[in-house]
């Protein structure tokens, strides 16, 4: 089966995935994002684009005009908004497959969207962080295309399992995830800080080591640490999304909402300044200390 690919959304995620499918496919592959639009953003991303074959659209109606498949890889707050824009000229028979990190309660109200215009909505719960893998990058489908979507997908080299016809079961295994991968980033970033504030970390995560010695804690809070820096808001907004699929099962999301503040206030230092000029693979100690700086200078 042939696509005519769109990817809403051209940041991280956009860009690799637009790039690996056109190198894949051989077919078209168009993006449509605001930045295309702002005088500030516009020069820059649209040559990246054009740099690697893919078309930069002006709208989300000329994307719709041209692709068979579209693609929304925007941030979690932005998931209903895509659809509901989409929904406006999405051409019938169209699949849309949404990436994005959202309730299962959200994706329902994009899946009818998407549907009443008729579009064929497939949700997809992408299940770790895309850039070590690409479009390698595990994924859960659901909706009932999901099946034959997959089967695609798999085809193109990507790596997609269908979980079920209903919408809402992959979101729902990915928001759970999401609740302990991004709660653990938030422990590790207040625990090691902590500790590094009371100067306590060589005797602190020795102990880390024993109880779970499968996993490195400091190259991986150093991962964790350079990761949240960057996308903090991102995450935040994911795990708000998280909160509310909590919330929508009934129960109160107190650890969720917890998360997102954490993420949200490390995403607040990184655009204030405090993290410029620390390499992605600086130990989590220079995190730390820069953290620390802000505390001591406030006193």
């Amino acid at each position: 089966m042939a696509f005519d690919i769109g990817l809403v959304g051209y940041g991280e995620v956009g860009k690799i995935f637009t790039r690996g499918l056109k190198a894949k496919t051989g077919r078209w592959v168009g993006a449509w994002d605001l930045k295309f639009a702002d005088a500030a953003t516009r020069m820059v991303e649209c040559a990246h684009a054009a740099d690697h074959g893919i078309e930069a659209c002006d709208s989300a109606a000329t994307l719709c005009g041209q692709a068979t498949l579209i693609i929304s890889a925007v941030t979690a707050s932005n998931t209903l908004a895509v659809a509901q824009e989409v929904a406006r000229s999405i051409r019938p028979g169209t699949l849309f497959l949404d990436f994005n990190s959202a309730s299962p309660g959200t994706k329902a109200q994009c899946a009818a969207l998407i549907d009443a215009a008729g579009g064929h909505y497939v949700e997809a719960g992408v299940m770790t962080s895309v850039p070590p893998y690409g479009i390698q990058v595990p994924m859960l489908l659901g909706g009932d295309k999901a099946a034959e979507l997959a089967e695609v997908l798999n085809g193109w080299g990507m790596n997609a399992t269908a979980v079920a016809e209903k919408i809402g079961v992959a979101s729902a295994i990915k928001m759970c995830r999401s609740v302990m991968i991004k709660g653990l980033e938030a422990l590790v970033i207040e625990s090691y800080t902590t500790a590094r504030a009371y100067g306590v970390e060589e005797h602190m995560i020795p102990t880390l080591y024993e109880t779970f010695p499968g996993i490195d804690w400091n190259q991986q809070g150093a991962y964790f640490f350079s990761r949240v820096a960057q996308h903090g808001k991102r995450r935040a907004e994911e795990m708000r999304e998280s909160a509310n699929t909590v919330r929508e099962a009934g129960f109160e999301p107190f650890m969720a909402a917890a998360i997102a503040e954490k993420h949200d206030w490390v995403a607040q230092q990184s655009r204030a300044g405090v993290f410029d000029g620390l390499g992605k693979d600086a130990p989590w100690q220079d995190y730390a200390d820069r953290l620390l700086q802000q505390v001591l200078q406030k006193k």
